[in-house]
C-alpha cells in the first residue's frame, strides 16, 4: 500500500496525473496522453497488417445488452449504471431541498437505458451479430474504449474509469486459439521493444460470490484466461496491462453468432490496459520521458 501510495503521490506532483478527490479517478496530462497514443501507435505496427474492422463504442452500452450478457451474474460489484433525474417540477424543488439539507439527492434518481461499459468488446458481440453469419474467414474487430469497473483504490494502477484497446476474433476454435497465442507472442516481444519486464501466467476472472470461486477454478483449469504482468506498484503482485481470453462458444452461443456455414463461432479477445502500461512505462523509466532510454523512445516515437 506504501509504495501504491507514493507512487501515485510523484504522478500527482509531476503533474501526470491530476486529482479528482476520487480514489481511482483521474485527469491525465498531455504528457500521459502522449504516452498512450505513443504506445497504440506501437500495437498498430505489430496488427495493422492482420486487417481488422475498426470500431469505436462510446463508454456507455444499451442496457438490454448488457443485462443479456449476464455481467450482472458474475460480476455485481463492479458495474456501473446511468442515473437520471426523470421527475416533474414538484419533484425538482423537492430534491433541491433535500440537497439544500445534505441529505441523499439520489434515492429519487431513475436508471437510464445506458449502463457504463464493462469492457471495449461488450457492444461488439450483439453489434456484429444482427449483420447475420460471419464471413468465410470469421471476423476480426480492432476496438478502444474507456471502461468503467467500481473498484476504488490508491493503487493508481486500479483505476475506476480507464481505457481498453482490444482486438476481438471470431471464427473455429482453431482460428481464434491460434490468434490468441500469436498475441501472447506479439505483446511478450512489444514489452521488450520498451524495455519492461515481464511474464505471462494463467489468470481468472474477478468472479463474485461462493458460486464465483468455482468459476474461477474452471477458468484457470482450462487456461482460458492468461495475463501479461508487469511490476508497478508491486513486485511480489505484478500488474495485468494486457489479458488473452478464449471464451469458447459461450458468447457465440448467447447472441447468435454464427460462422457462414452456420456453425456457432467461438470468439476470443486479447486487451491492452492502456493507462497500465503508461503507468508501467513511468514507473520502470522514470517520469520524464526525455530521460528515458533512446532505445525505448525510438520504439514509441520513432
Amino acid at each position: 500500500m506504501d509504495m501504491q501510495v507514493s507512487f501515485l503521490d510523484r504522478l500527482f506532483e509531476s503533474g501526470l496525473l491530476i486529482e479528482t478527490g476520487v480514489e481511482g479517478l483521474y485527469g491525465r496530462s498531455g504528457r500521459f496522453e502522449d504516452v498512450i497514443a505513443a504506445f497504440e501507435r506501437l500495437i498498430d505496427r505489430y496488427g495493422a497488417a492482420d486487417g481488422a474492422e475498426a470500431i469505436r463504442f462510446p463508454p456507455g452500452m444499451n442496457r438490454a445488452y448488457f443485462e443479456k450478457s449476464g455481467y450482472m451474474k458474475s460480476f455485481p460489484q463492479l458495474a456501473g449504471t446511468v442515473h437520471s433525474f426523470c421527475g416533474c417540477e414538484l419533484d425538482h424543488v423537492s430534491l433541491l431541498k433535500c440537497m439544500d439539507e445534505g441529505n441523499d439527492w439520489t434515492a429519487e434518481q431513475k436508471a437510464t437505458d445506458i449502463v457504463l461499459t464493462p469492457a471495449a468488446c461488450y457492444p461488439l458481440y450483439p453489434t456484429v451479430a444482427k449483420r447475420g453469419n460471419l464471413p468465410e474467414a470469421g471476423g476480426l474487430y480492432d476496438l478502444q474504449s474507456y471502461c468503467f469497473r467500481h473498484e476504488p483504490s490508491n493503487d493508481p494502477a486500479r483505476q475506476q474509469l480507464f481505457r481498453m484497446r482490444e482486438y476481438v476474433r471470431m471464427g473455429t476454435q482453431a482460428d481464434v486459439t491460434e490468434f490468441r497465442q500469436i498475441w501472447m507472442d506479439r505483446g511478450v516481444k512489444m514489452m521488450a521493444e520498451v524495455e519492461l519486464p515481464v511474464e505471462i501466467d494463467v489468470a481468472n476472472d474477478p468472479f463474485f460470490g461462493r458460486a464465483g470461486k468455482m468459476m474461477a477454478n474452471n477458468q484457470r483449469d482450462q487456461n482460458l484466461k492468461f495475463e501479461l504482468l508487469i511490476p508497478i506498484t508491486s513486485v511480489t503482485k505484478p500488474t495485468a496491462c494486457m489479458s488473452f481470453n478464449y471464451h469458447q462458444d459461450a458468447f457465440g452461443t448467447k447472441w447468435g453468432l454464427n460462422l457462414a456455414d452456420g456453425a456457432v463461432a467461438h470468439t476470443a479477445c486479447v486487451g491492452f490496459g492502456l493507462e497500465r502500461i503508461a503507468l508501467a512505462l513511468f514507473h520502470h523509466h522514470g517520469l520524464d520521458t526525455e530521460a528515458w532510454p533512446a532505445s525505448v523512445r525510438a520504439a514509441l516515437w520513432g
